[in-house]
Formats: structure tokens, C-alpha cells, sequence
């Protein structure tokens, strides 16, 4: 019982459900079923089909779709109270990008029917779907226009930046945040190859700006990576 109630109250802060009544939640609670991911493994792949949509509770996913010149592109990386796979509630669809953990993560599935029975009885809910969704989209627009007109310098400081965002509450100017992730892994995030991240990554440690380690890069002075995105 106090796990569900747990989930109850995940559900309550996430956006889409923020307006659900305790009974309506409870009800959510009862259907969303818990999964569990280690780092660096799949969710779900892109082209696969798919009926569930997914509430991270704890941990992180990366979402990616590949290129067509077989770059690997990151578009989102979600966190606690985010959902994703919402497009399964459109019957037929297969899944449009990838999802991966970054670390354990756990999670919540909830089938599109379990869904769709909620947004009938409350149509408000698709309306905050479709704004999430274009938020989504826009923010994904941005990512690939940067990574399409950015230098890789760019590109790579941009992607440091938002590591830095997300693990220091928006406060960039914090100093000495620690981003878990390779040097592929940042490559990636910046849809660049690996060999030209790395040698940016070494021109910024040989400015003092960061320090790189075994799956991690320690970042000093992140304003000073906005010197390098243009």
C-alpha cells in the first residue's frame, strides 16, 4: 500500500497528471507497473513497436535516434517526474527514437489503453500531452540545428553546458560540477566523432577549464564555455 501511494505521488508531479484528483491517481498508481534498468541498457529501440508509455521515478535515460550517416544523436536526456514514449498512445505507431539508461534507473509503464481510458475522462490531459510533446520537438529542432550549423567546439561546449544545467539546478556558474559520462558519451551528446571531441575536450583541459577522468569530466568554469559556442 505505501507504494503505491509512493507512485500515486510521482504521478501527482508529473505535469500531465498534475490536475488529477487523489482517487484518479490512486487508479493510475494501481496500473503503472515498475521496471527497472541498469546503466546502458535499452528501454526500447528505435522502429520497435510499442503500447507503453514510461515515468522515470528515479535514475536517467538517454534519448537518441541515428542518422542517416550513421551518427547517433542524443535529443533529450530525461530525469525524475519526466515521461516519454507518449507517441505509443497512437495506434500503430513504432517508436521514433531510442531510449537507453545512463545510470540505474527505475521506472513506471503504463499501457496506452490504461492512459487513454484517463484522457477520456479527462480531455484536459491531451491538451498538456500536446504541449509537451511540442515542447519536445522544439527543443529537439534546436539540438539538431546546433549540431548541424555549430562548430564541433561549439556543439561539444553547448553540451557541457547543459550537463552542467541539469546536475546544478540552472546555475551555471557554479564551479566544479561533475558530469558522469565518457568521452563518447559527450561526443555523442554533441553529435560529433569521437576523435574530434576528445581533442577539444583536451584543448579545454589545457586552458584549465576542465578536467577529464575514467567516465567523467570535471567542469571548472562553465561560463567560460560559453566563449566557444558560436
Amino acid at each position: 500500500m505505501a507504494d503505491r501511494e509512493d507512485t500515486a505521488r510521482l504521478l501527482g508531479r508529473v505535469p500531465l497528471f498534475a490536475d488529477l484528483s487523489e482517487r484518479d491517481l490512486a487508479e493510475l498508481a494501481q496500473v503503472a507497473v515498475p521496471r527497472s534498468y541498469e546503466p546502458g541498457q535499452s528501454v526500447f529501440r528505435e522502429g520497435d513497436s510499442g503500447d507503453t508509455c514510461y515515468v522515470v521515478r528515479e535514475g536517467c535515460v538517454r534519448v537518441t535516434r541515428r542518422h542517416s550517416d550513421g551518427r547517433v544523436i542524443t535529443l533529450a536526456e530525461l530525469r525524475p517526474g519526466e515521461m516519454f514514449g507518449e507517441l505509443a498512445m497512437f495506434g500503430g505507431e513504432t517508436r521514433s527514437a531510442s531510449v537507453e539508461a545512463l545510470e540505474p534507473t527505475r521506472a513506471l509503464a503504463i499501457l496506452s489503453r490504461d492512459l487513454r481510458r484517463i484522457i477520456a475522462q479527462h480531455p484536459d490531459i491531451a491538451v498538456k500531452m500536446l504541449e509537451a510533446l511540442a515542447n519536445r520537438l522544439r527543443d529537439a529542432n534546436e539540438r539538431l540545428a546546433r549540431q548541424s550549423f555549430q562548430t564541433v567546439a561549439g556543439r561539444v561546449a553547448s553540451a557541457l553546458l547543459s550537463q552542467v544545467k541539469a546536475r546544478s539546478d540552472g546555475d551555471e556558474a557554479e564551479r566544479g560540477i561533475v558530469i558522469e559520462a565518457t568521452q563518447a558519451e559527450i561526443a555523442q551528446l554533441a553529435g560529433a566523432s569521437r576523435e574530434s571531441a576528445s581533442r577539444f575536450l583536451a584543448k579545454l583541459e589545457r586552458a584549465g577549464l576542465i578536467t577529464t577522468g575514467r567516465g567523467r569530466v570535471v567542469v571548472h568554469e562553465p561560463e567560460s564555455l560559453r566563449n566557444y559556442i558560436y
